[in-house]
């Protein structure tokens, strides 16, 4: 902490690599809580031009964790390369349900739920998933990537 408690701190260069994780209840004020500190995150690391873009992706995979499984669940933020890597990992070993083709989405317009991974698809560079242990539990990270340039 800078000894005056005003003065900005610097940002972490850009293209040295991070990683942070957030262990989060199976409770949906967490989305909440992983948006905000995913921004708080990308402010302090000078990618807050990144920032809009990373919550909107956070909060759908987040959301998909906590709504479609009954355990914990974690996001996950890593920078390298000039790529953010978001992922969520929950405690259900199942495949996400994939995205149809573009041409799905006009029938998503009036639906209440289902865009999450459309969304996702729709405004990352790249995504997927990978059955994944945590902590001794077996379940999935589902990550998608979004370039800096």
């Amino acid at each position: 902490m800078p000894e005056n408690a005003t003065e900005p701190l610097e940002p972490v260069e850009a293209f040295e690599p991070w990683e942070y994780s957030i262990s989060i209840p199976n409770d949906l004020r967490g989305v909440t809580v992983c948006r905000r500190t995913l921004r708080l995150i990308l402010t302090l690391h000078g990618l807050i031009r990144l920032a809009d873009t990373a919550e909107l992706l956070a909060a759908e995979l987040v959301a998909n964790a906590v709504l479609h499984t009954k355990g914990p669940a974690s996001l996950r933020v890593r920078w390298a390369v000039g790529v953010l890597q978001i992922g969520a990992w929950d405690a259900d070993p199942e495949p996400p349900e994939p995205p149809g083709a573009p041409a799905d989405l006009a029938d998503l317009e009036d639906a209440e739920g289902g865009r999450g991974l459309h969304l996702v698809r729709a405004c990352s560079d790249a995504w997927g998933w990978q059955p994944l242990l945590r902590l001794g539990n077996r379940g999935k990270y589902v990550w998608c990537d979004l370039a800096a340039g």
